[in-house]
């Protein structure tokens, strides 16, 4: 989609990147470094310096308490922790769990993985993750969970007592779970982020992911993290070695920056997003769209058929960016299998500008 709002110069509310760069601080400590550091290969796990900050956030920010000399891996982008983290605990034939709709990167990272994905549908509009359809999915050969919460495509940002649900399960079947929480940082509203790590009994069986890129809108710097107890850190860091080995240092030194800043600067960063999502959902209900809430990440659902429009999402998504000027994503593309085809993905952290030419671009394709 972001190819053909390329080609036909349309407004691109499609994929998941801001129109502005992040805090010009956390730039500016970075070129610093880029400049008056080293620029040779850091240590494979990365600089003491990031370990040292992420182990540091996580214990102000949501009572993790972690080592980071055995802790904390340090990644060229969540993807990479996250494939690191499932090329490095899967062994062939292992099933592991995936919430639909999901980030599309998984199910191939799985399989290339040697492993079987495992689909427990979550239903719009609360997503809500129920005991019973864990208890459908699992089997003596599954061994990992695999959970984005905050949930990119759909912006749920999952309860302390659906985290417990998760937690009491893998509990109970010596299960480990990947925890994908990079949209950590981007959650407004009333909601309010756990991560799954923090949670009881779940220290030895969780791999928390993190992303900078999330977390101070610098998309393409690619700078992650995989926090794990030892055992699974080890497993992590083996397969990270032989992916990337490591990630530009003077990039490292940036994030560290940032991630000690203030609570005041990350409250307001979320706000932020907040309130474009607040302006944009109402600028969209004015035109006659109905949307699903959203209470985290980047993004909003429009319901098509809610909204009087009888085509399917393809088809819809297919339109707007060639004939009416705006680039959207179907929801579809986000399941492996029984998908709905009557609800789009929006990205409304763009700027107003590009807003302002992406519901025009919708109003259009209203007719």
């Amino acid at each position: 989609m972001s190819g053909l709002a390329r080609t036909h110069g349309a407004a691109n509310l499609g994929q998941g990147f801001p129109d502005a760069d992040g805090p010009l601080d956390v730039r500016q400590a970075a070129a610093n470094a880029l400049l008056e550091t080293s620029n040779q290969y850091p240590p494979m796990a990365g600089l003491p310096l990031l370990r040292e900050a992420v182990a540091a956030h996580y214990s102000d920010h949501q009572g993790i308490d972690l080592a980071w000399q055995t802790d904390v891996t340090i990644t060229s982008g969540a993807t990479e922790a996250i494939a690191a983290a499932l090329f490095g605990l899967i062994e062939p034939g292992d099933e592991v769990i995936c919430f639909q709709p999901l980030y599309d990167a998984y199910v191939p990272l799985i399989r290339r993985a040697g492993g079987v994905p495992k689909f427990v549908t979550l239903v719009a509009p609360d997503w809500t993750i129920h005991e019973v359809a864990l208890n459908e999915a699992v089997s003596p050969r599954t061994k990992l969970v695999i959970l984005n919460n905050p949930l990119n495509p759909v912006g749920k940002v999952f309860s302390r007592n659906e985290l417990a649900v998760l937690a009491k399960f893998c509990l109970k079947n010596d299960l480990v779970v990947i925890s994908d929480e990079v949209w950590e940082h981007v959650v407004f509203g009333s909601a309010d982020h756990t991560s799954l790590l923090s949670m009881p009994e779940m220290a030895n069986r969780c791999v928390k992911i993190g992303s900078a890129g999330k977390i101070f809108a610098l998309t393409g710097w690619k700078v992650g993290w995989a926090c794990a107890c030892p055992a699974l850190s080890e497993a992590i860091a083996k397969a990270h070695q032989f992916l990337t080995f490591t990630t530009p240092p003077n990039l490292q030194i940036g994030v560290a920056y940032g991630l000690a800043k203030s609570k005041a600067s990350f409250q307001e960063a979320s706000a932020n997003f907040g309130t474009a999502y607040t302006r944009f959902t109402s600028r969209l209900h004015d035109a006659g769209f109905v949307t699903l809430p959203s209470s985290g990440t980047y993004f909003q659902l429009l319901d098509l058929r809610a909204s009087g429009i009888a085509e399917g999402d393809k088809a819809f998504a297919l339109r707007a960016v060639k004939d009416c000027g705006v680039a959207c994503i179907p929801l579809s593309a986000f399941y492996e299998k029984d998908a709905p085809d009557h609800l789009i993905r929006l990205c409304f952290a763009k700027s107003q500008e590009t807003l302002a030419r992406g519901l025009d671009g919708l109003i259009k394709a209203l007719g």
